[in-house]
């Protein structure tokens, strides 16, 4: 199974750049998408049924062109979960989640830390979906969480290490992320390629993609039952629909 992750910093900006296009050379099975930004009626469901994905499920924020999760399948899944069930993070549409027999895939949106206010929010929701990742596990162990968690873990995981006070790289998010790994999951990314200079995410000012100086802040998280079945994860810096770029992870499930 090949599984993809995106946050393509609004869905309808992406089509007109080239998206539907790459996504059928692409060609995964499941991709998971972060920040549609757009409501699923502001879509026509037949262009993703044509590039190959005929079950579309979206999970929208409540406020419109803001936030929201999307995946995409070839094959139509055993089950859909919209959100957590905690009002406090649902509104925002972050969660959501395709059950198969062998795996379950979840696109997930964690927000970012723009401002003192969004950090509070930021921070507890990092609380509250850890406990919510805890107790689905003992459910669906076999569970791979892939999207933008808005926080570099490691000094090679961007591209100025001494950035240590800007929110995406400040040591509770850190120490969150680790944490979070520790609980059962692994870095697929992280966990076959070792190499610096790998990034997920680039600002659009002072020409930072051109130049690689860039954050890996998407992640694909493979709970730890999983984790001989990796056989791949690596990034696609090449699509530019976003700021952000794709990130794969395939597996024998």
């Amino acid at each position: 199974m090949k599984i993809i992750s995106y946050n393509v910093n609004g869905i309808r900006a992406a089509i007109k750049k080239g998206f539907l296009e790459w996504l059928k050379q692409a060609n995964p099975d499941v991709i998971c998408i972060q920040e549609t930004k757009a409501q699923q009626d502001q879509l026509n469901a037949d262009d993703f049924t044509e590039a190959g994905y005929p079950y579309q499920y979206w999970f929208s924020a409540q406020k419109k062109g803001y936030s929201g999760v999307a995946v995409f399948c070839k094959t139509e899944p055993n089950h859909v979960e919209y959100g957590t069930g905690i009002e406090s993070m649902d509104f925002e549409g972050r969660n959501l989640r395709v059950d198969y027999d062998g795996v379950s895939i979840m696109s997930l949106y964690l927000p970012s830390g723009t401002n003192n206010d969004r950090l509070n929010f930021k921070f507890n929701y990092m609380d509250e979906f850890q406990e919510y990742v805890n107790n689905l596990r003992k459910e669906v162990p076999n569970v791979v969480i892939c999207g933008d968690y808005n926080i570099c873990h490691e000094e090679i995981d961007i591209h100025n290490p001494k950035m240590k006070g800007v929110s995406g790289f400040l040591p509770e998010e850190r120490e969150w992320i680790g944490k979070f790994i520790d609980s059962g999951f692994i870095d697929s990314f992280r966990h076959l390629n070792k190499e610096p200079h790998h990034y997920s995410w680039w600002s659009y000012r002072a020409n930072a993609r051109a130049n690689n100086k860039g954050w890996r802040i998407d992640y694909c998280m493979v709970s730890n039952p999983l984790k001989d079945q990796i056989e791949r994860a690596y990034i696609l810096p090449e699509a530019k629909h976003s700021d952000h770029c794709p990130i794969v992870v395939e597996m024998n499930v």
